[in-house]
């Protein structure tokens, strides 16, 4: 992926210098278990309902180090917002004759607070509505590639895309109408609809990679590397290799065929309209 040859955004902040929240002892931390991980991850909505999990403990001290805003990965995080800056106002002028409001990415390290709630590095990124930001420990992308097999620097792409598309759901009234059609609905309809929207946040995905795509910005390999990781972040894999077995009911992001299929779609059309997945039949068979 050619991601030095994308603009940098200038919404991109840097927490993980001083000031950083203290960590709490006992807590399950990045290295949690893929249970509280899986069901987290990607979250694009408040993760405090997942915190609990993570169990409680004292605040002990976390060791701050100096960081270098101009580190590689630091670089390749604005080169990733930049690019989808730049790609969203081309479509929301061009397919929904809007004009697109970028959020801020949040880097921080170990735990961080946001209009959500706090939030530690077990919950993965999130996009939080409530401020509009995209929540980022750069310590997940080891996560990605070791324990999820996932490496490459689009595979790392997808996943701030994939919080980009929440955003983008914002922005299009999506996530307060999914909010709202939730009230009336029990838990295992909850989850449905979350399914939707998480694929339709793949989807979203799919339409940032399409114009870098077109831009000439990715790398033969580039696709199977997003491949690769939406596909082993299906929550059927995740609870086969947490506990041996799937419970569709329990699903809120969907299957790996699922994420890769809608992903796939986004990739391939670049068109907004094609990420419908709530009135799609298929969101429940892909």
């Amino acid at each position: 992926m050619r991601w030095d040859q994308m603009r940098e955004s200038s919404n991109v902040e840097d927490r993980r210098g001083g000031g950083g929240l203290p960590l709490i002892g006992g807590g399950l931390g990045i290295v949690g278990t893929l249970a509280v991980i899986g069901i987290s991850l990607l979250l694009g909505v408040n993760p405090l309902d997942l915190l609990s999990m993570s169990g409680g403990g004292q605040p002990v001290a976390q060791q701050q180090t100096p960081t270098d805003p101009n580190d590689p990965a630091m670089r390749f995080v604005r080169s990733v917002v930049g690019d989808t800056e730049d790609t969203w106002q081309k479509v929301f002028a061009e397919q929904l004759n809007a004009q697109y409001q970028p959020p801020r990415l949040v880097v921080f390290r170990g735990q961080v607070e946001s209009a959500c709630g706090r939030a530690t590095s077990a919950v993965g990124p999130f996009y939080c509505p409530a401020d509009r930001q995209v929540y980022l420990d750069l310590a997940f992308f080891d996560e990605l590639s070791g324990r999820f097999k996932a490496p490459g620097d689009f595979a790392n792409a997808y996943v701030i895309a994939h919080e980009i598309g929440h955003h983008v759901q914002t922005l299009t009234g999506i996530s307060q109408q999914v909010q709202q059609a939730g009230q009336a609905q029990g838990k295992a309809g909850r989850n449905a609809l979350s399914v939707r929207q998480e694929l339709q946040a793949d989807c979203l995905a799919g339409v940032w990679g399409h114009y870098a795509a077109q831009r000439k910005l990715l790398d033969p390999g580039d696709a199977e590397e997003a491949f690769a990781a939406a596909q082993a972040i299906g929550d059927d894999t995740l609870q086969k290799q947490a506990q041996g077995y799937a419970v569709p009911d329990s699903f809120t992001h969907g299957t790996s065929a699922q994420r890769l299929q809608w992903f796939r779609t986004g990739l391939q059309t670049g068109q907004i309209r094609s990420c419908d997945t709530f009135s799609s039949r298929e969101s429940a068979t892909r």
